[in-house]
């Protein structure tokens, strides 16, 4: 069992994890709607990976990006779900010190690739609208396994001195980590001594990520605008008009919890903690839940594929 009135100044063994602070009575009924959204999430990524897999005509860069973006939500959902619902269901808490380690890493390694695969994919949709005859020349096969490695190298070089800078960390409060998984602040905050390093060097990650990534996905999307507004076709305009809104829905669905949770835990004392830790929690839920339904079903190669499977199985 683990011990919460140690004061050892040395990290303790494991540590616990209260869930909904606040609403504990209420989160058993709560992680209903989070499975399901989970069982959502790995159901349609998986689908999609299979999709792309199996089927020669989505060998291009949009869905290789896709693949990526579905293996991404994957890993993100999958390092935090199911400890999050044995905590809401079993009140299972209790997670070793190495094993928080490695869901904070994974789970911040593979927001910052979110992010990245996200901005890559708006390039890849800007130059195929503006440049729909060098598509392929400009993002041939080598370029998308670049981009794609050169974001995830990213995020682990980015995070892994989160969990280098913690392991050197003494720790002198209660292990009770007030969150549904572990991430860095939420378990900076139970540190003594000075954590003003821990803070800062989070701050850059953030500003680096989202600012660069934030950057290019807005130019993306205002050139892919400004061409789409030149198209002679009222009917092709509404169609790109549409399919822009609905990626762009999918963006804000990452940095607005993203943006919320980072602010709040600095900035935000006012706000309650269970409504930061809801939204913290929808953070890593809402965007797998909902890329395969957006990149997926919308795009018609892979909805005529499922069609065509069901009309194959039913016959």
């Amino acid at each position: 069992m683990l011990s919460l009135n140690s004061t050892s100044l040395s990290h303790p063994p494991a540590f616990l994890l209260v869930g909904i602070p606040g609403l504990e009575q209420e989160q058993f009924w709560i992680a209903f709607p989070f499975a399901v959204m989970y069982a959502v999430a790995v159901l349609g990524n998986i689908s999609l990976l299979v999709f792309i897999k199996t089927e020669p005509s989505l060998h291009e860069p949009m869905y290789f990006f896709l693949a990526m973006l579905a293996f991404t939500d994957l890993v993100l959902s999958t390092s935090s779900l199911p400890k999050m619902l044995s905590v809401f269901w079993m009140g299972s808490g209790q997670i070793g010190f190495l094993s928080c380690l490695a869901q904070l890493f994974f789970i911040h390694t593979f927001s910052s690739v979110e992010s990245g695969v996200l901005m890559a994919m708006a390039l890849d949709r800007c130059v195929a609208i503006c440049y729909p005859l060098r598509h392929a020349s400009i993002l041939s096969g080598p370029v998308v396994v670049t981009l794609g490695s050169l974001v995830l190298a990213r995020g682990v070089i980015l995070v892994s001195p989160f969990c280098f800078l913690l392991r050197r960390m003494s720790f002198c409060q209660q292990p009770i980590i007030s969150h549904s998984y572990c991430e860095h602040m939420a378990v900076v905050k139970l540190a003594c001594g000075q954590t003003r390093v821990n803070v800062i060097y989070g701050l850059f990650v953030a500003f680096v990520v989202a600012g660069f990534d934030v950057t290019l996905i807005v130019v993306s999307y205002a050139t892919i605008l400004q061409t789409v507004m030149r198209l002679p076709s009222t009917e092709a305009r509404l169609k790109a008009f549409s399919t822009c809104a609905a990626h762009v829905g999918v963006i804000l669905a990452l940095y607005i919890p993203a943006l919320f949770t980072f602010l709040t835990h600095r900035f935000g004392q006012s706000v309650p903690h269970h409504v930061h830790i809801m939204v913290a929690n929808l953070y890593l839920l809402v965007p797998p839940t909902l890329n395969p339904l957006v990149y997926g079903v919308r795009t018609k190669q892979i909805r005529n594929r499922v069609v065509l499977l069901l009309q194959q199985k039913a016959i």
